[in-house]
C-alpha cells in the first residue's frame, strides 16, 4: 500500500471487503502450491512498503492523536480508535481524488481530518488552523515510524540465500525513500515509486520496473504485499507471483480468494515458501 491503508494509492477497485473479518478462532492457512510455487528458483523479492515493511498506520494513529488532541478534548479510547479508523481506513475516495490529481497530498490529508473531526462534531475555524494541523501532523508522523520486526529476518534469510530484494510502491520514491531510511531499512537499494513510470499498481508496468530495477525475470521473482488486489492481482498481471501479507488475518470473499493462493501472516514465514528454510 502506499501512505498506509488509507492511502492505498491506485485507483482500481478492491477485492477486499470494507470492513475485514477478523477470524479470531484461528489464522488462515498458508496455502502452498500457489502460482508459480516449485517452477523456477527464485532470484529475487519485490516488497509492498506500507503496511508490509513499516508500520505506517500505528504511525500514524500516534501522530493523529498527539495533534489532535487539542481539537477533541475528553475523547475517550474508543473514539481515538475510531477517529483513527476513518482517517487510515475510512477516507479511500479522498485518497483517490489525489491519485487522480484532483487535490494535492497535503490538500487530501486536510479532507481526511475534516472527515474525521464532522464525526464528532467538530471542525477546523479557519484554513490557517488547517493549515497548522498540518504541519503538526506532517512534523510528528515521520517520528513514529517503525519496521515491522519481521523484517529484518527475511532480509537476512535473503542476504544469506543471495536473493536480490527491493520495494514497489504506490507512493513517489523520495517521500518512501525517506521512510525507508527512517524506519531503519536503507539496505533496500532498489526502490520504484509511482513517479518512475507514471502509473500505480496494479499496473504491471510498476511490478516491470522493479523487475528491470532488480535484474530478474518474472518468472524468478515473488512480490510480497498486503493488498491483495493491488499486490497479488495485480503481480499475476505482470507475470509475477504474488503472495498476500494477511497480518490481519482478513478473510476473503471465496471469489476473491480463488486470485489469492498464496498467504502468510508474518514475513518470518516467507523463507519457508521459498525453501530457505
Amino acid at each position: 500500500m502506499a501512505e498506509a491503508v488509507a492511502e492505498p494509492g491506485a485507483a482500481a477497485p478492491m477485492v477486499v471487503p470494507a470492513e475485514a473479518t477478523y477470524d479470531g478462532e484461528s489464522s488462515p492457512a498458508v496455502v502452498r502450491g500457489g502460482m508459480g510455487v516449485g517452477t523456477a528458483r527464485v532470484r529475487g523479492v519485490l516488497l509492498d512498503i506500507d503496511e508490509t515493511l513499516v508500520d505506517l498506520e500505528g504511525a500514524m494513529d500516534l501522530a493523529l492523536r498527539e495533534v489532535s488532541a487539542a481539537l477533541l478534548p475528553g475523547l475517550s479510547e474508543a473514539e481515538w480508535v475510531t477517529f483513527c479508523r476513518i482517517f487510515t481506513r475510512g477516507s479511500d475516495d479522498i485518497y483517490d481524488r489525489y491519485m487522480a490529481r484532483e487535490v494535492t497530498f497535503a490538500q487530501q490529508r486536510v479532507l481526511r481530518a475534516e472527515r474525521c473531526l464532522a464525526h464528532f462534531g467538530a471542525a477546523f475555524e479557519s484554513g490557517a488552523q488547517a493549515a497548522q494541523w498540518l504541519e503538526a501532523y506532517e512534523t510528528a508522523q515521520p517520528g513514529y515510524v517503525r519496521a515491522f520486526d519481521d523484517v529484518a529476518p527475511l532480509l537476512d534469510a535473503l542476504e544469506a540465500a543471495g536473493i536480490a530484494y527491493g520495494a514497489v510502491s504506490n507512493n513517489v520514491h523520495d517521500y518512501q525513500r525517506a521512510k525507508l531510511d527512517h524506519a531503519g531499512l536503507a539496505r533496500i537499494g532498489v526502490l520504484v515509486g509511482i513517479d518512475a513510470v507514471g502509473v500505480a499498481k496494479p499496473d504491471p508496468a510498476i511490478f516491470r520496473e522493479g523487475l528491470r530495477q532488480l535484474g530478474t525475470l518474472a518468472e524468478e521473482t515473488v512480490y510480497v504485499g498486503d493488498n491483495p488486489a493491488h499486490d497479488v492481482i495485480g503481480a499475476a498481471s505482470a507475470g509475477i507471483r504474488g503472495i498476500w501479507l494477511n497480518r490481519r488475518a482478513t478473510v476473503l470473499p471465496p471469489d476473491a480468494a480463488r486470485l489469492v493462493p498464496e498467504q502468510v501472516v508474518t514475513l518470518r514465514e516467507i523463507p519457508v515458501l521459498l525453501g530457505l528454510s
